[in-house]
């Protein structure tokens, strides 16, 4: 058995593409509109050597509004070269740091959804450094 995906539903296609092209650095590989159904499915993937998991995006195109119960999902949770760089770069993007990584090893953000999302340092924890280190948490994720 191989994991191939998880389909998360999102209000805005544009808001969700651009936290997680942009933001993450996750890469489009196939789209789908289905004008008959009145929605699109986008296909996302790291791009890193051997991982073939996807993140399914199901924008249904009349929607009216944003979907609730985003945390119910549970999350997503994705390894990053350097946390606090990353954190830095979803920061200056408007994405709040809801759980900072004080611990230089975790941090959970949400993306426009809702949908949580741990970011994970690769390898060995960083040593604790501010602003993070003594950030609290914001909201719930």
């Amino acid at each position: 058995m191989r994991f191939l995906h998880s389909m998360i539903r999102v209000f805005d296609l544009d808001a969700a593409l651009r936290f997680f092209c942009e933001g993450l650095g996750l890469k489009q590989v196939r789209r789908s509109d289905y004008e008959k159904g009145r929605f699109s499915l986008v296909f996302l993937e790291s791009g890193a050597e051997g991982d073939t998991a996807q993140i399914e995006l199901t924008w249904n195109w009349d929607e009216e509004a944003p979907y609730d119960g985003g945390r119910n999902f549970g999350h997503l949770a994705f390894a990053v070269d350097d946390i606090y760089a990353t954190c830095a770069h979803l920061q200056s993007m408007g994405v709040t740091i809801s759980r900072p990584p004080r611990d230089g090893r975790m941090a959970f953000v949400r993306s426009p959804d809702l949908i949580s999302v741990e970011l994970l340092q690769k390898g060995e924890a960083q040593a604790p450094a501010e602003p993070w280190a003594s950030m609290p948490s914001t909201g719930t994720w």
